[in-house]
């Protein structure tokens, strides 16, 4: 498995509500979420480029069960 950069994020009670039930309603952690909503603000900032680094298969879709972090 690729390594990840561990990052400490504070964020506001009310906006990780937010996102947290936008990744459930999705079926993703919350961390898949946020990596997703990240890699397609990069995407929309390049004009439809993919963000270095990133896999052809990683187009946002549901992470498979067991994947995307413990949040």
């Amino acid at each position: 498995m690729a390594v990840r950069k561990q990052y400490l994020l504070r964020i506001d009670p009310g906006l990780w509500a937010e996102v947290e039930k936008w990744a459930a309603d999705e079926l993703r952690s919350v961390n898949a979420q946020v990596e997703y909503i990240l890699r397609d603000a990069v995407r929309r900032r390049r004009g439809g480029r993919t963000a270095e680094g990133s896999s052809p298969g990683d187009r946002g879709g549901p992470a498979p069960s067991g994947e995307g972090g413990g949040d």
